[in-house]
């Protein structure tokens, strides 16, 4: 291929395979699009007649152990594979990818998403009709079809004591919340927002070149808020498009670690806390999210120990017990943000 292409699609992948292929498919399935690799000779061989945009793929491979990479290696290649033999993480992975890639814009797209024919096309084009927009978030929808919220107003202070926290069981239905999903925008309206979820972001090269990439100080989650505020804040606009559609399977890699999921999580909210409105709001935030934690494995506990006297719990004991260890792991983290 003569020149840079058009789009760069990075995925990052961790013991998915089969959810991966599928994805890589549903690249191939895309309209308006031709895919290429950086050798002339290993081309997608059902790419579509190419209707003005190229694309190459790259995957990044956090040492998987499930067979990815022998999957790519025989079924795919077309694609650039990047093989760690360590975990590296979320967020290192896509900078991994992002520095290799050549394309005038990037597709940051988990392996557990599907596209639907037109979402590229879609994207691709709205981005070429608005050069201010330096990100755009498609609509993402369950593997049932049912809406996932996707696109956010930045948190305020209040927004960490709430969201994802036993509060927010307790109070789904709040003002705080619903000003940070924007519930108040129209699911099916093209919309200014403050950032979208990271399964699928299409990010302007320009923007990456003016700000860097993802903060590695994230291992995971909170990667995506953070490159949006960035970006915002040096004068890009971030949209949310519905018309382009996207599945997600959602937390496919992160369900095989339920503990690591939550230390990663909150621990990653308490960093961006931190950094952005300084170390007491953060210690705050860590204090009270680790007490959630208190509650949750004390809860758990009074449920395993009712098992015992009471028959129809006696069922759930093995999933209470292994909540109550995964608790214990959170406790015992400290919910302590890396540097």
């Amino acid at each position: 291929m003569n020149g840079a292409p058009d789009l760069s699609v990075v995925i990052v992948n961790w013991n998915v395979r089969e959810l991966l292929r599928r994805c890589l498919e549903s690249i191939l399935d895309s309209d308006a699009l031709s895919v290429t690799g950086s050798d002339p000779d290993a081309c997608a061989p059902r790419s579509p007649t190419d209707q003005g945009w190229t694309a190459e793929v790259i995957v990044v491979d956090n040492a998987s152990t499930d067979g990815s990479v022998a999957m790519l290696t025989a079924d795919y290649p077309w694609v650039r594979v990047v093989a760690n033999s360590d975990n590296l993480g979320f967020t290192r992975a896509n900078n991994q990818g992002m520095a290799i890639s050549r394309g005038h814009s990037l597709l940051l797209l988990n392996p557990d998403t599907e596209l639907a024919p037109d979402a590229l096309s879609q994207m691709l084009r709205y981005s070429a009709a608005q050069p201010q927009v330096g990100v755009i978030g498609p609509q993402l929808r369950y593997g049932d079809g049912s809406l996932q919220s996707s696109r956010r107003r930045f948190p305020t202070l209040l927004t960490f004591f709430l969201e994802s926290t036993v509060v927010q069981r307790w109070w789904p239905r709040n003002r705080v919340l619903t000003r940070y999903y924007a519930l108040d925008l129209p699911d099916d309206a093209v919309s200014q927002v403050d950032w979208v979820v990271g399964a699928c972001m299409l990010v302007r090269r320009a923007v990456v070149d003016q700000i860097g990439g993802f903060d590695e100080g994230f291992f995971m989650y909170s990667e995506e808020l953070d490159l949006c505020r960035r970006a915002v804040d040096a004068g890009w606009q971030v949209v949310y498009l519905p018309s382009a559609l996207v599945t997600h399977y959602e937390g496919k890699s992160s369900e095989q670690a339920v503990a690591a999921r939550h230390i990663r999580f909150h621990s990653s909210r308490v960093r961006y806390v931190r950094k952005y409105q300084g170390r007491l709001a953060a210690a705050l935030v860590q204090s009270f999210l680790l007490l959630t934690f208190v509650y949750q494995w004390l809860e758990e506990a009074a449920k395993w120990l009712a098992g015992f006297v009471v028959p129809s719990q006696r069922a759930q004991q093995t999933m209470r017990r292994a909540r109550m260890t995964a608790y214990g792991q959170v406790l015992r983290s400290g919910l302590r943000p890396q540097p």
